[in-house]
């Protein structure tokens, strides 16, 4: 385990030191979409944030990841960060007053508009329109639960926006931060190697994305659809959207109806 609270991944890395820090080098990344991440397990990142199109992008420089190591706010000669939850029950609970010290270290380094997010089964569902939110952000603070959650009032305390991948309980936070930012990323500028990849792509545009195909022509008696072949481009831009009305209404009746209502017409109205 790092003896430092925090460790910074991609273009610059920043730690406490007793010399003066270059302030020309922090100023560089004031304009970078930046996450901060306080995590018991900092060693997980950037796992696959350092992969593919989004490590490309963190080693340019065109977002920024620090990771703040809870454990160092713990309290005693072993750094507790959790007790016994109150009232009694199975489990540990984060303590308010370790994470109000890990979180108020991020806060002090966050510059702009950067939300508190908390990675929590009982938040918000995220979504393509939460990322794209998030995109035009300066960047965010990403607290990851563990154990049983975490003390109530440090969510109260610190305006934390409680946030879910889902119906589900994972083990912490962590896969779900990575998710969070992974969806985020490559939404901004230059992340992508094309930016029609991701206005075209599911959840963009209320409907999930037509059927895909690439060579060769015929597959195992599967043949590419002719009207993707044909050149004619009005023809193919009205069929993939056909493929995504009906994909999205057969899958996904709940995209559905969001989707007729943001036209203002009712199911029954519209014949695909």
């Amino acid at each position: 385990m790092s003896d430092t609270p925090f460790r910074a991944i991609g273009r610059k890395s920043i730690r406490p030191s007793a010399t003066p820090r270059d302030l020309m080098a922090e100023e560089e990344l004031a304009g970078v979409w930046t996450a901060q991440v306080v995590t018991l397990l900092p060693e997980a990142f950037p796992g696959v944030l350092g992969l593919s199109l989004t490590g490309k992008a963190l080693r340019e420089g065109l977002w920024a990841l620090r990771t703040i190591d809870l454990r160092q706010f713990g309290d005693g000669r072993h750094r507790n960060v959790d007790d016994t939850p109150a009232g009694g029950g199975a489990g540990m609970v984060l303590r308010a007053d370790v994470g109000a010290r890990a979180l108020e270290e991020a806060i002090s380094r966050a510059r702009g508009d950067v939300p508190r997010l908390l990675l929590s089964p009982r938040g918000r569902r995220f979504d393509q329109a939460m990322a794209r939110d998030l995109a035009g952000r300066d960047g965010a603070i990403l607290f990851c639960g563990r154990f049983e959650g975490v003390d109530e009032r440090l969510i109260e305390g610190f305006g934390l926006q409680e946030v879910s991948l889902g119906d589900f309980v994972l083990t912490g936070g962590e896969i779900a931060a990575q998710a969070l930012i992974d969806a985020t990323v490559r939404l901004m500028p230059r992340v992508l190697g094309n930016h029609h990849s991701a206005e075209e792509e599911s959840f963009s545009s209320g409907l999930l994305e037509y059927p895909q195909y690439t060579k060769p022509a015929v597959w195992e008696g599967r043949a590419i659809p002719e009207v993707l072949l044909s050149g004619h481009h009005a023809r193919i831009t009205s069929w993939r959207q056909e493929m995504a009305e009906r994909l999205t209404k057969e899958r996904r009746p709940d995209l559905w109806r969001d989707h007729l209502a943001s036209q203002g017409l009712p199911e029954e109205d519209r014949e695909l």
